[in-house]
């Protein structure tokens, strides 16, 4: 049988029990009520949540965690892991910060930015796929060589002149577009745009439907003529590539590079994709659930800012989270036999 088949039956068993049973049994369902419930209390309880100057800051805070969500999505969907994304987001910022500040355009600095940070997945991927190495090892050593390579890129400095091109940077990065007179900034636009172009692949192309196979069982991938080498070098090139479409659009929205940028991200990210429903022994997750998973992290983070509770107990709220998502999704599987 092969790999496309077996996913069908898979689908075709979770749509028997019902639209309601099945939506009921899904993790990112409940997520998604948790939403609407901080959304609601904040909105009650504080006069400044639903100001659009907060939404403003809220909706452009997720959107670059949940870019580089997606990719992590889809690493974690074939049993991967990714550490380096924090790094890579550095890269692509720091080239980009180093092109534009010797005074050539944006139109090099943006693909030689995608191109560095490309190349990060591609060394991640090949080491992984083609080498045997475990991904925990190969993507924390990478966290540890880009972020060096970042530091002696910029010898440690600031940096916070882009050139003739400036004004076109920050407006990118920092700027809007108005819809029904409300300002929705562009890197709420662009992951939108990735996050249905991301659940599109997964979903109904069979570049996704391999990911989940190999996330399943990898063995039996390979049996049914799945290239598990090719795919998941290509995971960790889409992890990458997303890190790096990050690092560019908060180059343009900070208006200055440091190497401290990125440092923890990977971490934030990988919250997010559990929290929306990954399971880090691969073979689930989607892009919705990394875009919810985001969005519950940031309004968790804003929240205790608004309340004068100290960022600090951020952490204990999130990791809280992802106790009790992957003790729902353990419930769920021993409930189901899944």
């Amino acid at each position: 049988m092969s790999a496309d088949a077996t996913l069908k039956d898979v689908i075709g068993q979770q749509t028997h029990r019902g639209p309601l049973a099945w939506l009921v049994s899904r993790q990112i369902f409940w997520i998604l009520i948790a939403v609407i419930l901080a959304v609601v209390f904040m909105s009650l309880s504080t006069s400044t949540f639903a100001t659009p100057n907060n939404l403003f800051n809220v909706t452009r805070n997720f959107a670059f965690v949940g870019i580089v969500a997606l990719g992590m999505t889809a690493v974690i969907i074939t049993g991967g892991i990714d550490l380096s994304v924090g790094a890579t987001v550095l890269i692509s910022a720091m080239v980009t910060t180093l092109i534009m500040h010797a005074g050539l355009p944006l139109a090099l600095a943006l693909p030689a930015a995608m191109g560095a940070s490309l190349l990060v997945g591609l060394v991640n991927g090949l080491l992984i796929a083609v080498a045997g190495m475990p991904a925990f090892v190969v993507t924390l050593g990478m966290m540890s060589v880009a972020r060096s390579i970042g530091m002696v890129l910029s010898n440690n400095a600031l940096i916070y002149e882009f050139g003739p091109d400036q004004a076109m940077l920050f407006a990118i990065g920092g700027g809007s577009v108005s819809l029904f007179g409300l300002p929705i900034p562009n890197p709420l636009i662009i992951m939108i745009v990735l996050a249905l172009i991301t659940g599109f692949a997964l979903r109904w192309t069979r570049w996704g439907r391999h990911l989940y196979a190999i996330g399943g069982n990898e063995n039996a991938a390979i049996l049914t003529g799945v290239p598990v080498k090719a795919m998941k070098v290509s995971v960790y090139m889409f992890a990458a590539f997303c890190a790096g479409v990050t690092g560019f659009l908060m180059t343009g929205w900070l208006g200055s590079v440091t190497t401290g940028l990125g440092t923890g991200l990977e971490l934030t990210v990988i919250a997010a994709t559990v929290i929306g429903g990954a399971n880090l022994a691969g073979g689930s997750g989607t892009a919705l659930g990394a875009v919810v998973g985001a969005i519950l992290i940031e309004i968790i983070r804003n929240s205790l800012t608004l309340l004068g509770i100290s960022t600090f107990w951020q952490g204990t709220f999130v990791g809280a989270f992802i106790i009790i998502a992957v003790g729902f999704d353990r419930l769920r599987n021993r409930e189901t036999g899944e």
